[in-house]
């Protein structure tokens, strides 16, 4: 298919915004009267350098892409937003999601004014592939899939996610947020789909969730869009730093992701044996999604001994549903004796 009918013509149209940084692009030591910052040194009276040189290469480097197939985001919510921006007219056009399902999907399509077509996922979680497949028309611009999925925690079936890569005529993102803790991937089809873009995050494995960094990975022509309309100094300062320190020792901690792999298999063997757990269901993410007798009395009960969970009863599918994120195994081992007082 051809992104560049895709695009909305107002954006394929548009000359971004070019920045004094933009405009001139030296490491030499000037005197910069360009920007209208203070000119009072104390390491942040300057803009950031918005092509963030090093950071692209690190990351890079470690996911094995090039740079002009990457682009750095405020958070993965803030790519949502350009990737609805881009692609979809407000009043018009669509897009789909897979419930349930990460809630920003429909709130960024809600703020751009964009009908969410909503799929639910069948009774195991899994990709109802008919339904999806018969929901498309010629104004559904984007389907959004969580992998592994949140607030359900499991991977979705990859010959499904296939099948809807190959089948539809639009942008097919997957958001890949607990990519580390399954290792199941799409990163690497990025350039073998036109239409895939697929997402990560620097706060779930990385623990960097403070500092609000996403990262999108696509082709050069869609990352390419992206660029020409993301806001010109999205990525601050102190971000950078701190992404370009975690990342100059390691990407992520292998030894933290395998606790919490371990610490999930033993949350879960716990949770089985109390008596109001009706079921744990199946996570390759690092948290727990767990039906109980009744969620929000359970809720209120961990609350009163200090421990707050998240109460998913009003989603749709989740209902009496309680998730619970892994801790470390000294704060595991107090919720399941907590439980086992209650």
């Amino acid at each position: 298919m051809k992104i560049k009918d895709l695009v909305r013509k107002n954006i394929e149209e548009l000359t971004p915004y070019s920045s004094a940084r933009d405009e001139f692009k030296s490491t030499s030591d000037f005197i910069y009267l360009d920007a209208n910052e203070s000119s009072y040194d104390n390491k942040l009276n300057r803009y950031p350098d918005n092509r963030h040189i090093q950071l692209n290469k690190l990351i890079s480097s470690f996911k094995n892409v090039n740079t002009n197939n990457l682009i750095l985001c405020n958070g993965t919510d803030e790519l949502i937003d350009l990737v609805i921006r881009v692609f979809c007219n407000p009043g018009l056009d669509k897009i789909i999601t897979l419930n349930p399902t990460y809630g920003m999907y429909d709130i960024s399509s809600r703020i751009n004014d964009v009908e969410n077509i909503k799929i639910d996922l069948d009774i195991n979680f899994q990709i109802d592939i008919n339904k999806v497949l018969s929901s498309f028309d010629s104004n559904t611009k984007v389907i959004f899939i969580t992998n592994p999925n949140n607030p359900t925690g499991n991977s979705l079936s990859n010959e499904a996610i296939i099948k809807i890569i190959e089948s539809f005529k639009g942008i097919v993102f997957i958001d890949e947020a607990y990519v580390d803790y399954s290792n199941i991937s799409f990163l690497k089809k990025i350039n073998s789909y036109n239409n895939l873009i697929v997402s990560q995050t620097f706060s779930k494995a990385l623990g960097l969730a403070g500092i609000r960094l996403g990262v999108g990975y696509s082709n050069p022509e869609i990352i390419s869009y992206l660029k020409k309309i993301k806001p010109p100094y999205n990525i601050n300062s102190l971000t950078e730093k701190k992404a370009i320190e975690s990342l100059m020792r390691e990407y992520v901690n292998i030894d933290q992701v395998n606790e919490t792999i371990y610490e999930r298999k033993f949350l879960e063997l716990k949770l089985k044996e109390l008596a109001f757990v009706k079921v744990v269901f199946p996570s390759n993410s690092n948290f727990l999604l767990i039906k109980v007798d009744d969620a929000d009395k359970r809720y209120k009960q961990l609350i009163d001994y200090g421990i707050v969970v998240r109460n998913r009863s009003n989603v749709k599918g989740c209902e009496n549903c309680l998730r619970v994120t892994v801790g470390t195994p000294q704060q595991n081992k107090i919720l399941i004796n907590t439980l086992k007082k209650i």
